[in-house]
């Protein structure tokens, strides 16, 4: 599912700063996997990456066979909305659409009509057990439940792949297990899920999780635990 070989990225803000250097890395098909490293050793620069949302110096980066490099912003756009869903630390809800509306943002931009996005937006709000909160605001949710809200939003395009940046991190410890359940519930549904985050806790609920040390692979450890 995800192919990375060889990648190489430097950002020059004055002096340049080397922050992935020859990255090599495998993600198969229905995997969750988490990264983990320190602050500055190039797991966010790696989900920007995998996400295209930034792009990479040198190397080949394979998402679903399709070898992304060079891409238009427009092909850009066109791939995230297609194969990626993305789950954030912050959330990134629109604060003045309610929980329905902000499930069916993917839908709106696919061109969807207004009844079909509604009902199939209704449809992943039930599967995270917030049916009854679709007509509140973010400003009337709980952090819990506006990371799930952010989540039945991910789904609903039905991408291939979901990308998590530190998906717990504004969370206290009850409610990012309660988070993470829902995403390995998602991920025996044969969702790939790839994670930052910087909680050994939460990582123990992945598959696999991926060590980047001064941007390459430090080591990756199957975890036979993290199949609930």
């Amino acid at each position: 599912m995800i192919k990375l070989q060889g990648i190489n990225k430097t950002y020059n803000n004055g002096a340049p700063l080397h922050v992935l250097k020859g990255l090599n890395l495998e993600i198969q098909t229905g995997e969750f996997a988490a990264i983990m490293g320190s602050s500055g050793s190039g797991k966010s620069t790696l989900l920007n990456i995998m996400g295209i949302l930034d792009d990479y110096d040198s190397g080949d980066y394979y998402l679903n066979d399709v070898l992304i490099k060079d891409l238009s912003e427009k092909d850009s756009a066109v791939y995230r909305n297609k194969l990626i869903g993305f789950v954030f630390q912050s959330f990134n809800l629109v604060s003045f659409k309610n929980a329905l509306e902000n499930v069916a943002l993917p839908l709106y931009y696919q061109g969807m009509k207004r009844s079909r996005r509604n009902k199939v937006a209704m449809e992943y709000l039930d599967r995270v057990g917030l049916a009854e909160w679709a007509n509140h605001l973010p400003s009337e949710l709980s952090g819990g439940q506006k990371q799930r809200v952010a989540i039945a939003r991910s789904l609903v395009a039905n991408p291939r792949i979901i990308l998590a940046d530190e998906p717990t991190g504004a969370l206290d410890s009850q409610t990012s297990i309660e988070v993470m359940q829902l995403l390995q519930e998602v991920n025996r549904d044969g969702m790939t899920i790839v994670m930052v985050t910087h909680d050994p806790e939460m990582a123990a609920m992945s598959q696999k999780i991926i060590k980047i040390r001064d941007g390459i692979i430090g080591s990756i450890d199957h975890n036979h635990n993290g199949k609930a």
